[in-house]
């Protein structure tokens, strides 16, 4: 179905290829999983596939890319949009009318499909992901979850026989990603729908794929097989793999069913250990909340919202899309203004704050990363960065190093992935070493190695009397590194207190580890190695 042969990819003012090396083919009817390390090339090859590299990106394709036999050299985007759909990793930037309906009904009318037909596919279609009860909201009144199930969607009613996907769940709590996911399997299954994902979030995903093609970067060359076999030697892989490299399994499993069948020795070898909890944070409180109310338009966003913030800690916020996680963080950040009760930092009041006040004492990187990167390069940034927090020269270029290394100075901020920009932004809000530091999906777009070099950033924060709050879906991030885990629900707090007590108390929000080694305490594979070492 899909053919690459000898495709490599360079932009311009890039000192090497993209994507280069690239000649397999991809079957029919199957779903493929795409994986590497961030900056590796993977929106690249998912661009060359739906068209959008060269015609619409630029650079120089080398090679050839064939989809149901129309090359994308001389095929552009529209002329595969009846073959191929894609879903990039901003659904805005996909969206073309202003409501829901509207959306999924615009690809089929592009492509004259008759009304009729039309309103069976948006019915059902609404069905499938969960989108009836907003057939009629405006596209920027939807949660950032629920505008990804919309992009989702208006790819769908056109029925491609491929579908090309970027970080199609990144953006969805754990109960909408699975609907996600069991849509496409049963496009896969069913209709013999070929899907090549991209994905970070491989706990989600792998056990549904038929193949996995792993773009290692570095130049070097792809590699596609069986699942287990390609993540037994790749560089990012799920935490059920790594439970099962520590314990020397093999095949390695690709399910929490596959890892609990075989973990009976392994829950043996721990007993009578318990894992390293962190001890819970004294501190008086930062930050405060008392009975917050915020509306967006009529409708309460967060209701009576009671919730502190001491120095030192990391606080998980979670919950489903549209609960008000974003809503909470936006009062913090003096963004929205309470209908009701009170918000306080210190001894201020962020929405009536001056700016030059609010710097230091709270940052918020949003989802949208692209919301604080304004300069035309990565240096420009950064100078921007320092100059704006009264920083040291360089200080904002050595986080961004951190966070992201070998990314050029001259590098635009536009032409960096996902993950990149987003690593990029919190370079710039960290600059300042603001008091309290508020994440919207911080790990969204970032691979393993990426989440683990913030996971330490986030650490050394905490430990020096910073205050942490993100919202997140990212189940294992939590368990990994918040002192304390926060539910909301429809705008009210339905659960507050330590991580390991909550998310071992929820299915939804139990990471991998812990349904493996249930009802033992386990919540993530460095708490398990570390065990096994200091009992060996």
């Amino acid at each position: 179905m899909i053919t690459f042969e000898q495709v490599s990819v360079h932009y311009t003012d890039a000192a090497e290829p993209a994507l280069t090396g690239v000649d397999l083919t991809l079957p029919e009817g199957e779903l493929c999983l795409l994986v590497g390390p961030s900056g590796a090339g993977k929106s690249t090859l998912l661009g060359t596939v739906s068209g959008l590299v060269p015609h619409f990106t630029g650079g120089v394709l080398h090679g050839r890319v064939t989809v149901a036999g129309r090359d994308t050299r001389t095929h552009r985007p529209r002329e595969l949009a009846d073959v191929v759909g894609t879903v990039g990793q901003d659904p805005r930037a996909h969206f073309v009318t202003d409501t829901v309906e509207d959306e999924l009904a615009y690809g089929m009318e592009s492509l004259g499909i008759a009304p009729e037909v039309m309103r069976r596919r948006v019915e059902e279609t609404l069905d499938l992901l969960g989108l009836a009860d907003l057939r009629d909201r405006a596209l920027g009144t939807l949660s950032g979850g629920q505008q990804q199930r919309v992009a989702i969607g208006s790819v769908l009613t056109v029925h491609p026989k491929v579908l090309v996907l970027d970080e199609p769940t990144s953006a969805l709590d754990p109960g909408a990603a699975e609907e996600v996911l069991a849509v496409l399997q049963r496009l896969v299954h069913d209709l013999g729908t070929t899907v090549l994902m991209a994905e970070h979030r491989l706990e989600r995903v792998v056990q549904y794929a038929d193949q996995v093609l792993l773009l290692p970067g570095g130049g070097q060359p792809p590699v596609l097989g069986e699942p287990a076999e390609v993540l037994a030697h790749s560089p990012v892989f799920p935490p059920v793999v790594g439970l099962g490299r520590v314990a020397g399994w093999s095949p390695l499993p690709l399910s929490v069913r596959d890892a609990r069948r075989r973990a009976a020795p392994l829950r043996a070898r721990l007993a009578g250990l318990r894992p390293e909890v962190p001890a819970p944070v004294a501190a008086e409180p930062l930050a405060e909340t008392a009975r917050l109310t915020v509306r967006r338009g009529p409708v309460p966003a967060l209701r009576g919202v009671d919730l502190a913030l001491r120095p030192g800690e990391v606080t998980a916020l979670m919950g489903r899309n549209g609960a008000g996680k974003s809503t909470l963080l936006g009062a913090l950040a003096g963004l929205q203004a309470p209908a009701s009760g009170t918000v306080r930092i210190g001894a201020l009041t962020p929405h009536k704050a001056r700016p030059q006040e609010l710097i230091r004492q709270v940052a918020l990187v949003p989802q949208d990363p692209r919301d604080l990167l304004y300069s035309e390069t990565v240096e420009a940034e950064c100078t921007a960065a320092d100059h704006d927090a009264g920083a040291a020269a360089g200080t904002c270029r050595a986080l961004v190093e951190r966070l992201l290394p070998g990314i050029a100075d001259h590098t635009h901020p536009r032409d960096l992935s996902e993950g990149q920009r987003l690593s990029l932004a919190l370079a710039v809000v960290l600059t300042a070493r603001p008091a309290l530091l508020l994440l919207d999906e911080p790990t969204r777009g970032l691979d393993y190695a990426a989440k683990a070099r913030l996971v330490e950033i986030l650490r050394a924060l905490a430990a020096d009397s910073h205050a942490i709050l993100l919202a997140t879906h990212d189940v294992e991030l939590a368990a990994e590194l918040a002192h304390r885990t926060v539910v909301l629900a429809d705008g009210e707090v339905v659960a507050d207190g330590p991580s390991a007590d909550v998310v071992l108390g929820s299915p939804a929000f139990a990471p991998q580890v812990a349904k493996v080694l249930q009802p033992e305490p386990w919540l993530t594979v460095r708490q398990v190695a570390a065990a096994l070492e200091s009992s060996s």
